[in-house]
């Protein structure tokens, strides 16, 4: 049991030299106000005078006070190299390890020196504690924390908010678990009103772990006592409410020694509370805070145990993270890029052992812009936008000249289509684009294994950026190029053979046919001098009631074949054209073209025509009478103009659909094989003749100096916690009772 103090206290040195506080050790921290005797407690318990005194505040930062009991038989703490043999006591600081203080006003003056370095000279505090260790044959084995007092108001160069910096220092301290509270409060004030006692109740609310002392017995005011106070009458105290008797300020300016303080204060307890005397006083007061101690770390130690483990493996794992001191700086250069290369390809194809969960990125991104983003955009686009009826109309006039039409031309139909497919290469290019992006936006989600390589080493992080961006850009004239070709391929030649666009015609042409079947009667009746068996009008240059001649009649019997060889009896879109446009409907509805310019204006019922007609002849209007004859751009539509526009309509939606779908699934394989495959083939050549070089490598491979700080960082650390363990596993198991 009397082993557990000086393991902490190993514990404490271990951590204190890598500065490290995420450890919570056991140890016993002194609170309390300005000038309520805690360094006359904290001198009674050494038995030295060593702490600065003066008025204000004087303890300015976090002094930790080891105690070591080591007798003269003592063979750990004693050595003859550093004289300390046949000392009965001396004292060491940890910021000073190899000088030994036998003065103890040396020790005074270099806590003084200490605290000014660090906290400055304007009465300001600092949250770096200062370690001193005193080995006595006059100790017990002790760890104390002597904090700043409580302070309310400024005084002098103390900054405006001392006392709240103050309230922040103690809190983390006090709060730590594992540490026993000291709360000190002078006999001359109530021990109601005590600033050290509410700041224990506000963390240690059971008051578990808070011992009360009360100094100052002495200067109580006559008539009164506190017999009521030190037995816990007025405000109970789980661990005990302890009293002393400090020396007066005459008393250290004379010089009086601890000894001659410590007997004078026995006598005193004796002679005014002689039933409390053996459970008050500093003597009693030291053994009370060992045993206490001792308990607490007894009841800490397991679960301490169980947390420097937890931590070694953490560390280990930071430190293997931050990677090895490099030794072949050739090999390391190559692992990087081999490692990168694969982790690029990886988070293409989905195979990454890292994969981001919060978003879509890599292969499964570029695959979602293939068939969500660039899929949808092809599907918005409708076959007919940005054309209107009179749009349609004015190609067809346009495409026959000056001769009027007998069927709708090819011509118009191929003219229209082709506008509407150079609308689908914009959203092929931003396709590109896009994938382009995702592409660069890889290189930042590598893995954590890369990431930390690039964070090791900054310019070989750099100079791989540029490598793939320089490849990306590389690739993207020639995916362009590719994709412009798909769409000037499908430009070139109109396939009106393509199997999907011949069945789209051929129902167009039944639809035609069957609207020359159900023309008016009266329409259909022939003329006078054609003959009652005629049932199929002949071609052109037939007069009716005329022999037709050999080559006449070979031309016929060639239309009809044609005509049957589509299927079902319906011809295709031309020959309908050429057919329908021979019979007496035909003449009859171009002679309604000449009526109908006098009808009142009405609006084409197509829901492209809702823009205004536009002169199809011209920007200026004609004004002589013969130009308002020939063009009405309000006029009502014949009903041969309405079916020839729908026919060039549904055309232009069959075989822009055809296209649609041909470019839907030729851009993303162009886009794969000329970009995205090219870089997953090409990446790691290209980054080892790029970086591959011997005058680059020391350059390439200079390492962050954050990195290289904190790999130092967890290293030592690393070390501290398998000292520390090894400290802890010494321990044995008869020393817990």
């Amino acid at each position: 049991m009397e082993q557990l103090i000086p393991v902490i206290n190993k514990l404490q040195d271990v951590f204190h030299t890598v500065g490290a506080d995420t450890i919570q050790l056991p140890q016993i921290v002194v609170v309390g106000t300005q000038s309520s005797g805690k360094s006359s407690v904290l001198e009674g318990l050494v038995g030295r005078t060593f702490l600065p005194r003066g008025t204000g505040i004087v303890t300015r930062r976090p002094l930790v006070l080891q105690l070591i009991y080591t007798p003269l038989d003592d063979k750990e703490h004693r050595s003859a190299d550093e004289g300390t043999l046949h000392l009965e006591e001396w004292a060491k600081f940890l910021h000073l390890k190899n000088k030994i203080f036998t003065d103890f006003n040396q020790v005074l003056k270099e806590i003084e020196h200490e605290t000014e370095r660090v906290a400055g000279h304007n009465k300001g505090i600092a949250h770096e504690p200062m370690n001193l260790k005193v080995y006595s044959t006059k100790v017990v084995n002790l760890t104390l924390v002597d904090l700043p007092g409580i302070t309310k108001v400024p005084v002098g160069d103390q900054p405006e908010d001392i006392e709240a910096k103050i309230y922040e220092l103690i809190f983390s301290f006090i709060s730590n678990p594992n540490s026993l509270i000291l709360a000190v409060t002078p006999a001359t004030t109530d021990l109601a009103t005590s600033e050290a006692l509410k700041l224990a109740r506000e963390v240690d609310p059971e008051g578990r772990r808070t011992l009360a002392v009360m100094t100052k017995l002495d200067l109580m005011d006559a008539g009164t006592d506190a017999i009521d106070v030190l037995c816990g009458r007025v405000i109970p105290v789980k661990l005990g409410i302890i009293g002393l008797v400090n020396r007066s300020q005459k008393d250290i300016q004379n010089n009086k020694s601890i000894e001659e303080a410590l007997k004078d204060e026995m006598s005193f307890l004796q002679r005014r509370y002689p039933t409390l005397a053996t459970r008050n006083g500093t003597a009693y007061l030291g053994k009370t805070l060992q045993r206490l101690l001792m308990h607490h770390i007894r009841d800490c130690l397991p679960e301490l145990k169980t947390r420097v483990n937890l931590m070694m493996s953490q560390f280990q794992a930071l430190l293997h993270s931050y990677g090895d001191q490099v030794k072949d700086k050739s090999q390391t250069l190559l692992q990087i890029i081999t490692k990168f290369a694969s982790s690029y390809c990886a988070t293409i194809e989905g195979t990454a052992r890292n994969i981001e969960t919060t978003e879509l990125c890599g292969g499964a991104r570029i695959c979602y812009i293939f068939h969500e983003t660039f899929g949808r955009t092809l599907d918005s686009i409708h076959p007919l936008s940005g054309l209107t009826t009179l749009d349609i109309l004015t190609a067809i006039r346009n495409a026959t000249g000056p001769r009027p039409a007998l069927f709708v031309p090819e011509v118009s139909f191929e003219l229209l289509v082709k506008r509407q497919i150079r609308r689908l290469e914009d959203p092929s290019l931003r396709c590109i684009e896009l994938v382009h992006e995702e592409m660069q936006r890889i290189i930042q989600h590598c893995g954590t294994e890369v990431q930390q390589e690039m964070l090791r080493f900054p310019k070989l992080h750099e100079k791989i950026v540029d490598v793939v961006t320089s490849l990306l850009r590389q690739r993207l004239p020639p995916t362009n190029v590719m994709v412009e070709n798909l769409v000037a391929i499908e430009l070139a030649y109109i396939n009106t053979k393509h199997p999907d666009f011949h069945r789209e015609a051929s129902l167009v042409s039944t639809l035609m046919h069957t609207h020359v079947e159900e023309a008016p009667a009266h329409k259909l009746q022939p003329s006078k001098q054609s003959t009652k068996k005629q049932t199929v009008p002949y071609p052109p240059g037939i007069v009716n009631g005329d022999s037709p001649s050999k080559e006449q009649i070979r031309v016929q019997k060639t239309s009809m074949s044609l005509v049957e060889s589509n299927g079902v009896g319906a011809p295709n879109v031309v020959q309908t054209n050429w057919l329908t446009n021979l019979l007496p409907v035909g003449r009859d509805e171009f002679a309604n073209d000449t009526s109908a310019e006098n009808t009142p204006t009405a609006t084409p019922t197509h829901h492209a025509a809702s823009t205004p007609l536009q002169n199809p002849f011209g920007h200026q209007k004609p004004v002589n009478l013969l130009s308002e004859a020939v063009h009405q751009p309000e006029r009502k539509l014949s009903e041969r103009e309405k079916r020839d526009c729908e026919v060039i309509e549904r055309l232009i939606k069959a075989y822009f659909y055809i296209v649609r779908k041909s470019i839907q699934d030729s851009v993303p394989k162009a886009v794969m094989h000329f970009l995205v495959n090219h870089v997953k083939d090409n990446l790691q050549s290209e980054l080892v003749t790029h970086l591959y070089r011997p005058d680059q490598i020391d350059l390439l491979l200079s390492e962050s100096e954050h990195i290289a700080q904190r790999r130092k960082e967890a290293a030592d650390m690393l070390e501290a916690l398998q000292r520390s363990s090894v400290i802890i596993g010494e321990i044995r198991e008869t020393h817990f009772w």
